[in-house]
């Protein structure tokens, strides 16, 4: 199964911690098939002077969803991530979003397929279209191609 992850961090060493995270991906849920370029981008969702590093994999993988977030959460602790205080966004080493597991619509208490932000999100879209730009998103039936171009007129 292709899975797509988001990486994205602005603290420490932002390349080293993309870095770290990509070995430790690798390592731990399934071999890399597309590797987005990184992208700088402004913060989401809230105010700070650091800016993003983000990037997008896609990972063959043999593992459930839950087990890849499972994986993920786990990888983002190894890299020296805090846990999330509140609701609101923050600054970070590192995180890990698992936004599609191939078609997989899937809304539970622990995980939501797809990823129920990323259509609005400019710092996950660009680095994706440049490695699925034809990946069909399960609810709006729209590629990712589209739903950049869908933001950017908006």
């Amino acid at each position: 199964m292709t899975v797509y992850l988001a990486l994205g961090t602005n603290l420490g060493d932002r390349h080293l911690n993309l870095q770290k995270a990509l070995s430790l991906i690798a390592g731990k849920t399934g071999n890399f098939s597309a590797i987005s370029s990184v992208y700088e981008t402004e913060p989401w969702g809230f105010k700070s002077k650091n800016k993003f590093l983000n990037q997008v994999v896609a990972v063959e993988t043999d593992l459930s969803p839950l087990e890849i977030l499972k994986q993920t959460q786990e990888i983002e602790r190894q890299i020296g991530r805090k846990e999330k205080t509140g609701h609101s966004y923050q600054d970070r080493l590192i995180d890990i979003d698992l936004i599609l597991y191939g078609n997989i619509i899937l809304n539970t208490g622990e995980i939501q397929l797809p990823h129920p932000l990323f259509h609005k999100r400019r710092f996950v879209l660009e680095p994706l279209n440049e490695i699925a730009a034809g990946v069909v998103h399960p609810v709006f039936g729209k590629t990712v191609a589209q739903l950049l171009e869908d933001i950017t007129l908006s």
